[in-house]
């Protein structure tokens, strides 16, 4: 089952981005590099509660 999760900038802590994740397959948090508007650059998103 897919779970949805938000992602937060580390650099500003801005929560930007929603979507979804396996749970099952992926148990541990996600990061990904994804752009930041707040920031205007690109920046690592983890995985929030």
């Amino acid at each position: 089952m897919r779970t949805r999760i938000t992602l937060e900038c580390t650099a500003c802590k801005q929560r930007n981005y929603n979507t979804t994740k396996d749970k099952k397959a992926h148990p541990e948090r996600m990061e990904t590099k994804k752009y930041c508007r707040f920031c205007k650059t690109h920046t690592a998103h983890k995985e929030t509660k």
